[in-house]
């Protein structure tokens, strides 16, 4: 299997993690949703994975606030407020006793159906709210030596037919998108927009850095990410030029440097793209320099939480 930006070792502490449904913990393996839940049958929920570090849950407001608007666009509530739904995560990383390197999946579903049919109303009842703590990190090799990434016929299309801004459970572009650059043999997926531009990964956000000038894409068409975001103000903050911006696959293949940037692994290089090694093939010194800046960010973000 090739590395991905989401490879981590395997911990045997997350073999007996205690999972939190609808505010109830369950060991793993007794941890279960019904077979007519609205995400399970439908992918109809919103999602969000998060970071906690040194027992403080890393950019937590820019997370729920996306989480609550997602579930503004699908047209249902989470049922609790985001205070008592950040409580409920406190709640469960310390029912785990966690500290650092852990990795939350948090999920809301709009709840259980009475039947398998999409229709919104045979829903009965509250959303389901899942949230599963695991001590995942990012690879080491991942984050110095890089990544490749493959450019998948996938692409996120316009919001008129599946909005890309809508981090909902309904990911099966991006897994195609994945499959196929798994069978190009790359690491990851890089996906274009509706116009041939560069828009996004298939789970991550994609940048490119030409004459010391950091490029991302213009953010139609991808969700509004928060380590992107946090990027964007390292840049902004250390005086690096910046911008959100169109570019094709042939600023792609000439540029100095590219990384992507995710919850999971922050900042991670980028060394080829469709066999095209970028730069000199190896983690570039702005992708250092932003990894160190993010580091520091994530620092003053978890000691002031």
């Amino acid at each position: 299997m090739t590395k991905t930006s989401h490879s981590h070792t395997h911990d045997t502490r997350n073999d007996n993690i205690l999972i939190n449904i609808d505010g109830e913990l369950f060991h793993r393996n007794e941890a279960k949703v019904s077979v007519f839940d609205s995400a399970f049958m439908l992918g109809d929920g919103v999602w969000e994975g998060l970071r906690v570090h040194h027992g403080v849950i890393a950019f937590c407001d820019l997370h729920l606030n996306r989480l609550y608007a997602g579930a503004k666009a699908l047209d249902f509530h989470p049922g609790i407020d985001k205070d008592e739904l950040k409580q409920r995560v406190l709640d469960t990383v310390k029912a785990n006793d966690m500290q650092d390197g852990v990795h939350i999946r948090l999920m809301v579903s709009r709840g259980t159906k009475s039947t398998p049919y999409q229709d919104p109303r045979v829903t009965i009842t509250p959303p389901t709210i899942v949230i599963i703590p695991e001590y995942k990190e990012a690879l080491p090799e991942s984050v110095s030596k890089g990544v490749s990434l493959f450019t998948a016929h996938v692409r996120r299309g316009f919001p008129d037919v599946q909005d890309p801004k809508l981090n909902s459970h309904s990911k099966i572009n991006c897994i195609l998108a994945c499959i196929q650059a798994t069978k190009a043999g790359a690491d990851e997926a890089l996906m274009l927009d509706p116009h041939g531009f560069v828009a996004t990964c298939n789970s991550t956000h994609f940048f490119i850095v030409k004459d010391n000038h950091v490029m991302t894409s213009t953010g139609q068409f991808c969700i509004d990410g928060v380590t992107r975001g946090a990027i964007l103000r390292v840049c902004k903050e250390q005086g690096i030029e910046n911008s959100q911006c169109q570019f094709s696959l042939s600023d792609v293949y000439s540029a100095d440097e590219a990384f992507i940037t995710g919850t999971f692994a922050g900042v991670v290089p980028v060394t080829s793209v469709d066999g095209r090694e970028i730069g000199s093939g190896e983690r570039g010194s702005m992708v250092l320099q932003l990894q160190e800046h993010y580091k520091m960010l994530l620092e003053q973000e978890c000691s002031d939480g």
